[in-house]
């Protein structure tokens, strides 16, 4: 289990085959009743894709589920891919199943734009093309959209790996919003609404970096922010909460950063699963 969200009162939870929901009350700390399960979803994946998240529209009338590609560029026949590399966009119900944009190969992380009230994603992009291929990356997700996976990468830049196989997806493949650099692993997504951290922050996406396990040199491994200014991106990633490495650039790891929440007070939590910790960045004026 990964993505959970509550609806009134109904808790649902995102597992890797499917979404199941829960009575829920306010005040509740542990579900104590069956649930039922209203999604099924295609289970499995290539280095750890089994993760589907969840987040409701503002009205929440509308449930968007994240589910990653099962490969890592199709390897395994196309027929294994379907409703994979998507999100999925549902009712409360699990009825009205469509797929709401595609061709990402792994979304996990998906929030709001405060002021544009677009739906925004993070995307884990493809391996093996080198240190520096492919980026990840931060991007709105327009209705309909196709991202390119596996046919391309970053808009129409054709993967060699599926070079001639579908010209026409290639042809309408959207350039994401903003790269994230090479094999960081990014996941999380939160767009920044409080007013506890200096301005700068203010309406700013933060991601959670799980870092690189294919790369000569590790990347990754930290909390990165993207500046926003006037509901678009208005710089390229930045460092925010690093040190989780020691004797780099090869050196020993002691955290990777995944989800990333803010509180109503305005601080942030972020959730580290390789020390079993969440920590809470706080800022206090001097």
């Amino acid at each position: 289990p990964y993505g959970m969200l509550i609806i009134g009162n109904q808790f649902y939870v995102a597992n890797t085959d499917g979404v199941w929901v829960y009575p829920y009350k306010l005040g509740d700390t542990k579900i104590t009743q069956p649930g039922k399960k209203i999604v099924s979803l295609p289970a499995g994946g290539y280095n750890n894709h089994w993760t589907r998240n969840l987040i409701a529209n503002k009205d929440q009338s509308k449930i968007y589920i994240s589910v990653g590609s099962g490969s890592n560029v199709g390897e395994n026949g196309m027929e294994n891919e379907i409703r994979r590399a998507d999100i999925l966009e549902v009712n409360p119900d699990g009825r009205g199943e469509r797929i709401y944009a595609a061709g990402l190969r792994n979304p996990v992380g998906m929030s709001w734009n405060p002021v544009t009230g677009e739906l925004w994603t993070v995307v884990n992009e493809r391996d093996e093309l080198g240190d520096e291929l492919v980026p990840d990356y931060l991007t709105s997700v327009k209705q309909g959209a196709f991202y390119g996976w596996p046919y391309a990468y970053f808009g129409k830049n054709e993967d060699p790996r599926r070079k001639g196989e579908k010209p026409d997806l290639v042809a309408k493949t959207i350039v994401p919003d903003v790269p994230l650099g090479s094999h960081t692993a990014s996941l999380g997504l939160t767009f920044y609404t409080g007013s506890q951290f200096p301005d700068k922050y203010k309406n700013g996406a933060f991601i959670g970096q799980h870092g690189s396990w294919n790369r000569s040199s590790l990347v990754g491994y930290q909390v990165a922010f993207v500046p926003f200014k006037d509901g678009k991106a208005s710089g390229s990633y930045q460092p925010f909460l690093t040190g989780f490495i020691a004797n780099e650039p090869k050196g020993d790891v002691y955290g990777r950063p995944v989800g990333v929440l803010q509180l109503a007070d305005g601080s942030l939590l972020v959730a580290d699963d390789v020390s079993g910790i969440v920590w809470r960045v706080a800022y206090r004026k001097k």
